[in-house]
């Protein structure tokens, strides 16, 4: 599996919105989505168990 390059993803994702990053905050801010990448993975790796879905509630 490709490394996800979390500077590369910032750069790219404020590109497309159009969002100036002040170069001052740039590092904190690949720092806090590197944090966000680890915790998504714990989640996404989290096996979900075999549950029958409820009926829909309908008034």
């Amino acid at each position: 599996m490709e490394k996800f390059d979390v500077a590369e993803y910032v750069d790219r994702t404020a590109a497309i919105l159009d969002l100036d990053i002040n170069p001052e905050y740039r590092e904190n801010v690949i720092a806090n989505f590197e944090k966000i990448h680890a915790i998504a993975q714990l989640v996404n790796e989290f096996p979900i168990p075999d549950v029958e879905a409820l009926p829909t509630f309908e008034p």
